[in-house]
């Protein structure tokens, strides 16, 4: 067997690595910093194979397709990705253009192009890394919140596609809260609550994935996303407004 892992250099995409190792599935890895990855993978036990790529070029995209389309590859697992915090107005577009280009683009790009291959040999599952951030708007971190939605959106809908055709292709998306991971480090903010380790995130969404779950919310997060669903909007945006301004 044998899974693609995005963003496989550090936190979940590490960690989930790891994990699917123990199960003896070879990894096809993907970061922009190859040389770490061989560093973190040299003794490994399973078969691992590096790609150095920035997935927030389209033609790193499809580019990595090409490079591992032969392999017939059982999970595509998307999740390099990042943040950033501040007033949208003051915030870089040239950042924001570019998480916009790593949290979306590089996603619909591999999630169709594989899963068009998934579909006609009737086998395969994708995991898309979202957010809570997916289930409600983000003042102070506008950009990442619309991008995390997206995700979401873009994999409830496909997954309905694939239970009408009665497929067995299967797809899951990850939303979980605070995460111990250099995350918070790129997006310039600081976890208003204790953050789950990557470690156990990443076992959560893997072993949630193989139960056929589509929507994965680790356990500290339901209460949270159970209020999002009930709470008026307007006061979702007030206390995720004061939450995020908070963090900077």
């Amino acid at each position: 067997m044998k899974v693609l892992i995005t963003g496989a250099s550090s936190g979940i995409g590490r960690d989930m690595a790891h994990y699917l190792e123990s199960f003896g599935y070879n990894l096809f890895l993907v970061s922009r910093n190859k040389e770490k990855l061989d560093e973190i993978y040299k003794n490994s036990k399973v078969k691992v194979k590096t790609f150095g790529l920035d997935l927030s070029k389209q033609e790193d995209c499809f580019k990595l397709y090409q490079m591992v389309k032969k392999e017939n590859i059982d999970i595509l697992i998307n999740n390099a990705g990042f943040g950033d915090a501040g007033n949208f107005t003051e915030t870089s577009l040239d950042k924001e253009l570019n998480m916009i280009d790593l949290n979306i683009k590089a996603y619909h790009i591999l999630t169709k192009l594989f899963l068009q291959d998934f579909i006609k040999k009737n086998h395969g599952r994708i995991l898309n890394v979202a957010s809570m951030a997916s289930f409600m708007p983000g003042p102070y971190m506008a950009t990442y919140y619309a991008t995390k939605a997206y995700i979401l959106n873009l994999s409830l809908a496909i997954n309905q596609e694939l239970k009408n055709d009665n497929s067995n292709v299967k797809i899951s998306v990850f939303c979980p809260g605070p995460v111990q991971t250099n995350f918070n480090n790129v997006a310039n903010v600081k976890f208003s609550l204790m953050p789950i380790t990557s470690e156990y995130a990443a076992k959560y969404a893997i072993d949630n994935m193989f139960k056929n779950k589509l929507i994965i919310i680790p356990p500290n997060m339901k209460i949270t996303h159970l209020l999002a669903k009930i709470a008026p909007s307007k006061l979702v945006l007030t206390v995720n407004s004061h939450i995020q301004k908070r963090k900077q």
